[in-house]
């Protein structure tokens, strides 16, 4: 018989704090997960306890990698910032400052 209970429940597991505030992940949780050594985690704290989220980074890519990859070609008479309305300057610069 199927528990569908069991099914939408996460997976739960104890771990130990070690003295140098480390803790080892179940082997389990780190394949499913997709975590490997070196993988950065986000920790959160929450109410009552601690909530850890992988996060995922894109991996870098040579420029070299990139050429060729933008391949068309301007076309027509170049534009200026007088051919653009104002709101539109002004949303531009909003965005641009920090």
């Amino acid at each position: 018989m199927l528990c569908i209970k069991h099914l939408l429940e996460p997976a739960m597991s104890t771990v130990t704090l070690s003295s140098k505030g480390q803790i080892a992940l179940p082997v389990e949780l780190r394949n499913r997960l997709g975590l490997a050594t070196g993988s950065r985690l986000e920790i959160t704290e929450e109410a009552g306890g601690l909530l850890l989220k992988p996060v995922h980074t894109v991996a870098p890519v040579a420029l070299e990698g990139l050429s060729g990859m933008v391949k068309a070609q301007a076309t027509g008479k170049p534009r200026s910032l007088d051919d653009f309305d104002a709101a539109s300057l002004l949303a531009h610069r909003d965005r641009s400052q920090p």
